[in-house]
Parts: C-alpha cells; structure tokens; sequence
C-alpha cells in the first residue's frame, strides 16, 4: 500500500466530501467522509460541512504516510485565481474563499482548486474511459451538466477557471430558462430533474429519473419523448464543442445518464447530423470509466496529476 496521499475533497450542490487517494487513483478505504450542502445552508453551515469532512479524513491517514497536498473540485462558477467559488445552486456562497477555508484545516500543504468539470475530465483522462485520448470532454449529467476538457493532454481551465462549462452552452431549438439567465441552456433542457419536469408537463405522473427510467423502458411515450429530447439537446451541445475544439472523446456520467443506455443513441444521433464535418462527427460518446469515486479521483489528479493541470 502506498503511504503517499493526496486529500480529495469534492463540493457539489448537496453534499461535499472528502478522502485520500494514493498515486494510482485508489481511494483508501474507509478515508470517505460526507457532509450535506444544500441551498436551505447559511455560509457559516456549509463551512461546517467542509471543515467535518476535512477533520474525518485526517482522522483515517494511516500512521507514517504522507500528504503530498489537496486537490479540491468545486461546482462553479470558480475564480481560480484568487481561490473562490460561487455555486450556481449554494446562495450563500457567492465570491466565498474555498481555497483559503481548506488550506486553514490543512496547514502547511499546498491546495489545488479547479472547477469540479475540470476534475472528471482530469479522471476520464488518468484512469476512466479516456485513457490514451489526448483531446477529451468529461461531462456529469445529474442534477446539473457539468463538464472539462483536456486538450493535447493538458487541463484547460481558461483565465478564471470556468473553460469547459458546457452545462451553459446553449443550443437550438430550445427555449427553456436556465438559472444563469441563459435561454435554452443544455443544463436547463437535459439535467435529470429538468428532463422530468418536461415530462410532467406532457401529462407523465411519475417524479424522479428512476421512475421516467421505468417509464421509457415500459414503452411510455412521454417518457421516451423526454429521454430523445434530453438526448438530443446534449448531442447538439457536444457537436458543437467538438466543432470548436476538435474533441476526440467525451465521457459521460452521472445519474441520470444512466437512465437508459438508449440517451446515449440519442446523442450519438444528434452528433450524426453533422454529416459534411466529418471531425465533428469523429467524436467517441461513451459511458464514464469511473466509479462512484470519479470526482474523488480527479480531485486527487490535481496533485497526484499536476504536470498536466493547466
């Protein structure tokens, strides 16, 4: 077993939590710890949540092993820079010191912040399904879409931190609202609980991803008019990436991306509509390579992987 770990720690819009990982992406066992977020939390409560997880995870190092620094992969948007964050779905933080929080639990150890995208591509990349890719997309399709790219084997992450947001791209053909004030973002058209919004608009009774999962493998025609929608509006958004930075691979994961393997023909069809390009139409789509450990594991990259974090 390896004594060198570096501290994960991963913020999203319900939870955050933390462990160690060693150099070869593994995830020591019994070093997880979880705390919820949540919109309903004050600043104060959710500096709580991190600084609990931290302490767990101090807590698990196993004696004579060594941190070698922290990687944290936070929901954006992120200000790189200066180490602060602003949650799209976590109001009281907006501008708030994330960097400087953790680096105050973990003196004396150098902390990496990136944008949580950033980290599920710098996975895909090291030890998901885009090992031997140079030019890959990670996506998280879940509550929201997230997304990062590596490109010619390196993280972009842009002058504040935000490259890869392909959540807030918007695509054609869609009018639906998005929280950042966008119209017809695929965030706002595709995410699990938007894909079931819709369909509860068209008449479907059920209320969760699992339950439209049901639905679609049942035959239900609004259900299966949600999935060729949802799926549809992420393959016009991964086209369109793809058009702009010559994508060769994008790895997709998250719950609701597992709420049919047929999203991902919808996808692949949309991208086929390309035909005249055919660098866009290249592209690979696949499933993730990762566990449920995946933005732990990129987390970690950010200091077990640093001589490719741009």
């Amino acid at each position: 077993m390896s004594l060198e770990f570096a501290v994960a720690v991963d913020l999203g819009g319900t939870k955050v939590e933390a462990a160690l990982v060693d150099p070869s992406g593994d995830v020591l066992a019994g070093s997880r710890f979880r705390a919820p977020t949540g919109p309903e939390r004050s600043a104060d409560e959710l500096a709580d949540s991190v600084n609990e997880v931290l302490r767990g995870v101090l807590t698990a190092l196993p004696s004579g092993a060594t941190l070698l620094g922290a990687g944290v992969g936070s929901a954006g948007p992120v200000n790189e820079v200066d180490g602060r964050v602003s949650p799209l779905n976590l109001e009281a933080w907006r501008e708030y010191p994330l960097r400087d929080l953790v680096v105050a639990a973990l003196p004396s150890m150098p902390v990496t912040l990136r944008m949580d995208g950033i980290c599920i591509a710098l996975a895909e990349h090291w030890v998901g399904a885009g090992r031997g890719y140079d030019n890959v997309m990670g996506m998280i399709v879940s509550t929201g879409i997230g997304g990062g790219l590596v490109l010619h084997g390196n993280t972009v992450s842009g002058p504040t931190g935000n490259a890869g947001h392909i959540g807030h791209v918007e695509v054609a053909g869609f009018d639906d609202p998005c929280l950042c004030g966008g119209i017809g973002c695929v965030e706002a058209i595709a995410s699990g609980p938007k894909t079931v919004a819709w369909a509860r608009r068209q008449g479907w009774t059920g209320s969760t991803g699992e339950e439209l999962g049901a639905s679609y493998r049942a035959g239900d025609p609004i259900a299966r008019a949600a999935v060729e929608r949802s799926g549809r509006a992420i393959g016009q958004a991964i086209a369109s990436a793809t058009a702009l930075v010559d994508l060769e691979l994008v790895a997709i994961g998250g719950g609701f991306s597992l709420v049919t393997p047929d999203l991902f023909d919808h996808i692949r069809t949309a991208i086929a509509t390309r035909w005249q390009f055919t660098f866009v139409t290249k592209v690979k789509v696949v499933p993730t390579g990762l566990s449920s450990d995946g933005p732990l594991i990129g987390a970690a990259a950010l200091i077990h992987r640093a001589n490719v974090v741009g």
